[in-house]
């Protein structure tokens, strides 16, 4: 199956737009709005701090100022109501005597307790109207997308996540490479119905061979989400070998996992001796072109067709085999 490599992705405005309002609602309705958060008396800032201070123990107000992203004046007119509210104290630095410890007092620790069950019971409730996928999306979603914000604020760039790269069939996956397919095929080259149905025919036809062992996929997991996959149909004709199915979600890309997908379907082409490799994919995709001649891949025709409502030159790709590369 072909694949539209690309290091970066194109942000819609319509998805920028469905993330704001999501935002904005989100913001309403987990009480930011109010003056006061988690059924305590505090402002959001002071919960946040009680619950920032609980998870770490302690912090001095310079590691504060940095977490919260605050100015330090107000940061500190906070931490003064917060220790004359009995909630936290300050303590001895023991790295650093010329500054102080911020951490929660016994009434503090209390008042953590409440804040926690009360977000417990709200989280819980909400994520209990969400499918089990739907919960997972969310988590992992949640995730990325405050690391972006983070990322975006200090102008740093954060490590890229590993993704570990996992074979044979998974639950789940056929769906996944369809969606990953149908998805980023509409948004950028605007393939539609037809060809999400081809993929699901192909796909599922694909899956159901993999008792055979000259067939097989492997996906990319960003923990248990299948972010990108690959395939091998090793029933071509005259004994060859078929790349197919290759295709990475948005998150995925930028963190070397269609090298590494792609180097585990050579692998296993080259230990089962097949003549050659084969695929398909059509004419303007650079990025991915360049990874295949990277491992052996040559164009060996091309050709002008109407598919999936637009004009595209398609391509075929061959990679001799090792004893053929040999010879």
């Amino acid at each position: 199956m072909i694949v539209f490599y690309k290091v970066r992705a194109v942000i819609d405005s319509d998805l920028i737009n469905h993330v704001r309002s999501a935002s904005r609602l989100m913001v309403r309705e987990l009480g930011f709005m109010q003056a006061t958060l988690a059924a305590t008396d505090y402002p959001p800032s002071s919960v946040h701090t009680i619950v920032e201070l609980g998870n770490r123990e302690s912090l001095t107000a310079v590691e504060l100022v940095a977490l919260l992203g605050l100015e330090k004046s107000s940061v500190s007119r906070m931490v003064r109501k917060l220790i004359e509210a009995g909630e936290i104290e300050e303590v001895t630095n023991e790295q650093d005597a010329r500054s102080k410890k911020l951490q929660l007092t016994d009434q503090g620790r209390q008042t953590l307790c409440a804040v926690d069950a009360f977000a417990t019971q709200r989280v819980g409730a909400a994520m209990a109207h969400l499918t089990e996928v739907q919960q997972q999306t969310v988590s992992e979603g949640l995730g990325h997308y405050a690391v972006a914000l983070r990322t975006q604020r200090l102008g740093t760039q954060t490590p890229a996540a590993t993704l570990e790269i996992a074979r044979g069939y998974r639950p789940g996956i056929i769906g996944r490479m369809v969606q990953m397919h149908a998805s980023y095929y509409a948004r950028y080259v605007n393939f539609g119905q037809p060809f999400e149905s081809l993929v699901a025919t192909d796909m599922a036809e694909l899956m159901g061979r993999l008792d055979n062992p000259r067939n097989q996929v492997w996906a990319a997991l960003d923990g248990e989400r299948i972010v990108g996959s690959i395939a091998i149909d090793g029933e071509g004709e005259g004994g060859g070998a078929v790349l197919r199915c290759f295709i990475l979600d948005d998150s995925a890309r930028g963190k070397g996992a269609g090298k590494r997908l792609l180097a585990e379907a050579i692998k296993f082409c080259d230990e089962w001796g097949f003549g050659e490799t084969r695929l398909w994919t059509f004419k303007g995709l650079e990025a991915a072109r360049k990874l295949y001649e990277d491992v052996g891949f040559t164009l060996e025709q091309e050709h002008e067709a109407e598919q999936w409502g637009g004009k595209i030159t398609g391509q075929w790709f061959v990679r001799p085999g090792p004893g053929k590369a040999l010879a």
